[in-house]
């Protein structure tokens, strides 16, 4: 499992945004790419002189787009491999009612919520709730 530090993660959005135009990414840059596409609101940030130092704090009332992108990231490789077992068929019915974006999310959310759980209590994530989550998303219960 990778841990990469809050700017290590910043500097590989803003090298994929960077690099865009050359045709020369590795699979993971292609598919963050493809995410940062989805996320116009984004493509100041990651070209801004201060994008490694901004404050995305809540304090701050800004959304912060290298989690957001992450999450994204996140979701698009649980998927791949089915992991947690059940989020690849549970994230395909979601977007087959939503849409592959608002699908994403919608997982983030329930991605969040397990994350937030895990933390309070002390817990390993719970990756059967995290499933749940996403599966009563695509069936809007």
């Amino acid at each position: 499992m990778f841990n990469p530090s809050k700017d290590q993660v910043r500097h590989f959005f803003i090298d994929t945004w960077r690099k865009r135009d050359s045709g020369v990414l590795t699979p993971l840059e292609a598919l963050a790419l493809r995410w940062i596409d989805e996320h116009p609101e984004y493509h100041d940030e990651l070209q801004a002189p201060d994008a490694l130092q901004r404050d995305y704090s809540v304090q701050a009332g800004r959304s912060n787009p290298f989690l957001h992108l992450s999450m994204h990231l996140s979701i698009s490789e649980q998927a791949s491999i089915d992991q947690p077992a059940g989020i690849r068929q549970a994230l395909e019915l979601l977007a087959a009612r939503r849409g592959e974006h608002q699908a994403h999310h919608a997982v983030m959310e329930c991605l969040g919520q397990m994350l937030w759980t895990a933390q309070r209590n002390g817990l390993p994530p719970d990756g059967a709730a995290y499933i749940d989550c996403v599966r009563r998303a695509a069936t809007g219960d």
